[in-house]
C-alpha cells in the first residue's frame, strides 16, 4: 500500500495532476493557451509579438508539447511562404476556466506574496 502511495506521486505516469502540470506549469504553456483563448486564431509570429520575452525556439517547442497533448491544434495551408494557425482544441478550451480560476486568484492574492517574499528575504 506505501508503495502504491509513493508511486502515486512520484511517478508522472501514476499521477494525472502532475502529468499535466508538467506540461502547463512551465515558463510559457499558460501564457499561450490564455492568449490563444483570448485572441483566438493566430499565427506563430502573432503568439510571438504577444508574448515578447519568449525566444522562437522556445515558443515552438511550447506550441509542439501543447499540440502533442492536443491543447492545441496547428494548421498548415499549402502556401509559399507557408501559412501555419494555431487555435485550442475542444480540450484546450475546457482547461481555460480551471486556469481562469487560478489567474483570478493569483491576481487577488500576489500583493500577500510580494510582502511576504520581502518579509522572507529579511
Amino acid at each position: 500500500m506505501k508503495k502504491e502511495i509513493e508511486n502515486k506521486y512520484t511517478e508522472p505516469a501514476h499521477c494525472p495532476v502532475r502529468n499535466v502540470l508538467d506540461r502547463i506549469g512551465d515558463k510559457w504553456s499558460m501564457l499561450v493557451l490564455l492568449l490563444l483563448e483570448e485572441k483566438g486564431l493566430l499565427r506563430f509570429n502573432e503568439i510571438d509579438k504577444h508574448i515578447e520575452s519568449i525566444s522562437q525556439k522556445m515558443l515552438s517547442v511550447t506550441l509542439k508539447g501543447l499540440e502533442a497533448d492536443g491543447l492545441v491544434k496547428r494548421t498548415i495551408y499549402p502556401q509559399v511562404p507557408p501559412k501555419v494557425e494555431y487555435e485550442l482544441t475542444e480540450l484546450g478550451q475546457s482547461l481555460i476556466p480551471h486556469l481562469n480560476t487560478l489567474v483570478d486568484w493569483a491576481k487577488a492574492n500576489m500583493q500577500k506574496i510580494e510582502t511576504s517574499r520581502l518579509q522572507y528575504q529579511n
